[in-house]
């Protein structure tokens, strides 16, 4: 095909967030239903390339190659396995989701000030964001991956900062101050990842003498590019920092409660749902196929690693009042879970973590857009604040019920089919690791049946009396989003079809087979 697709998808939604921030002042309207159009147009693009895409062709398709910055080997490079056809696909499926919810997250009377445009420019940053988070699934060329790695964190900053959440436990001036405080600390982290691996990706260069994802890998397999232990070592370190922050993994995590909690639900759904997908994906894209034998050398500690983050998030969520804080902690968790099995090096570990990428991404949006809901009618996150919720919202309270069996993994729903393959292939190779990890499902039961015991059942608070059903714009929102956990809880042929073949080459990229039975099958 001559039509960039690729380019297309990136491109829309950046048009998009130009022309919503040029409408006037006073067209707020007009601006949330171009925003909307920009999303879905990006959306059909995507289908599109979805659709395009053969599981079984080439590893890397619909490739686009342009000379940018010559003297120093940078090209414009775009292709995509199918790893990131289906994180490109979940991006562009959530956006308009993301900006339904938050039809009126920045209307001026929320606010306080129209001469900004605030509503203009909360929208168009999240265009803006899709855009960047699109093409950062698509890049081959590690320099353009890094611009836009980097570049997401300014409108995410500015999303969190400027639009964050106003229904805090304190008055007005404390909430601004922690929306202030949680906009720093997710750009300093963020920032410091960035900037070690800037010096990775200049050694990298040092090394290969080119930027190029698919050449460099190319001459790593036929032998024609050598690295020193130490030297792929140090390179792999420099890009795994910055990617564990952006997962995130323990211990660098320490900026997600504190952004999700600030920020308003659409936004903290685009920070754990989208932005943060970009984490895991590069350690699958560059991490194992760039560095295969340190992959292999840091295994040890990073399994480790992730399953701190599966028990400890687990547990943090397990104690928390907040909801949205809690929703995060169990985000943590759950990436804990992606990461163990990415570096279990198994092609069902591997599987169940791009599964679980976009599963994770599906289902936490569910909950915490009708989390969001709930908070925006009561205007508090507490959870001693609720209570009999589904007597006065039955349909609210039957959602927020569904989107946290789907964060448990009740089987029948699209997470149950990840987490399930994570632990296999986990456990086939180190059993240990397994076992302990699945102490994580135990206490997500926990965390997510007492959170909805605590808001949703029991005696009708007086706070809670007044608190309304669900909108036609609400359940625009969630509905679909169920029906996607649903259907692919029941049928996940689709997905598992397109990230398999793309699984079989990272396998291959770390020299890895998987373990063979301990037990043979008998034979007649």
């Amino acid at each position: 095909m001559s039509f960039p697709l690729l380019t297309a998808t990136a491109v829309l939604p950046a048009v998009g967030a130009i022309a919503t921030a040029a409408v006037p002042a006073k067209q707020r309207t007009a601006a949330k239903w171009l925003a909307l159009l920009f999303s879905v147009a990006t959306l059909v693009v995507a289908a599109v390339v979805a659709v395009r895409f053969d599981p079984d062709g080439a590893r890397y398709q619909l490739t686009e190659s342009h000379a940018w910055i010559e003297d120093f080997g940078v090209r414009y490079e775009l292709g995509v396995d199918g790893i990131g056809v289906a994180l490109v696909a979940l991006t562009a499926l959530l956006i308009p989701f993301v900006i339904l919810a938050g039809w009126h997250d920045a209307d001026p009377q929320e606010t306080g000030s129209s001469r900004w445009r605030p509503t203009q420019g909360f929208f168009a940053l999240i265009l803006l964001v899709e855009a960047m988070v699109i093409i950062s699934f698509e890049a081959t060329d590690v320099f353009v991956f890094y611009i836009f790695f980097e570049a997401m964190l300014i409108p995410m900053y500015f999303l969190i900062g400027g639009f964050g959440d106003r229904a805090g436990p304190h008055g007005e001036k404390e909430a601004a101050t922690q929306r202030s405080y949680a906009a720093v600390k997710f750009l300093l982290y963020n920032l410091v990842g960035g900037l070690v691996m800037l010096a990775a990706v200049i050694g990298l260069y040092v090394v290969a003498g080119n930027f190029s994802l698919q050449d460099i890998a190319a001459a790593r397999a036929n032998g024609s590019l050598e690295m020193a232990t130490s030297t792929e070592r140090w390179l792999f370190l420099g890009f795994f920092f910055a990617f564990a922050v952006k997962a995130p993994l323990w211990p660098l995590h320490t900026w997600l409660p504190n952004a999700m909690g600030e920020a308003t639900a659409p936004v903290a759904v685009l920070i754990t749902a989208v932005v943060d997908k970009v984490g895991t994906f590069a350690m699958l894209r560059f991490c194992l196929q760039l560095f295969p034998e340190a992959s292999k050398w840091a295994t040890p500690v990073i399994l480790v690693l992730a399953l701190v983050s599966i028990v400890y998030g687990a547990l943090l969520a397990v104690g928390q009042r907040d909801i949205k804080r809690l929703v995060a902690y169990a985000s943590i968790s759950h990436f804990g879970f992606i990461i163990l099995g990415i570096f279990a090096m198994t092609s069902q570990g591997q599987s169940g973590a791009t599964l679980y990428m976009v599963n994770h991404g599906i289902s936490t949006a569910a909950l915490m857009l009708v989390a969001g809901f709930l908070i925006s009618r009561r205007g508090s996150r507490l959870i001693a604040d609720y209570g009999g919720v589904q007597k006065v919202a039955p349909v609210l309270a039957g959602t927020f019920l569904i989107g946290g069996l789907a964060t448990l993994s009740l089987p029948g729903l699209a997470p149950f089919v990840s987490e399930f393959l994570v632990l296999v292939g986990t456990f086939t190779r180190y059993p240990v690791i397994g076992i302990i990890a699945t102490f994580g499902i135990v206490l997500a039961a926990l965390y997510t049946l007492v959170l909805y015991q605590r808001t949703m059942t029991g005696p009708v608070k007086p706070s809670t009396e007044g608190i309304a059903d669900l909108r036609v714009r609400e359940l625009a929102v969630v509905v679909p989003l169920i029906g996607v956990l649903i259907f692919l809880g029941v049928y996940p042929k689709p997905l598992t079809e397109l990230v398999n073949p793309a699984v079989k080459h990272t396998m291959s990229d770390v020299h890895k087979k998987d373990p063979k039975p301990e037990v043979e099958a008998a034979h007649k």
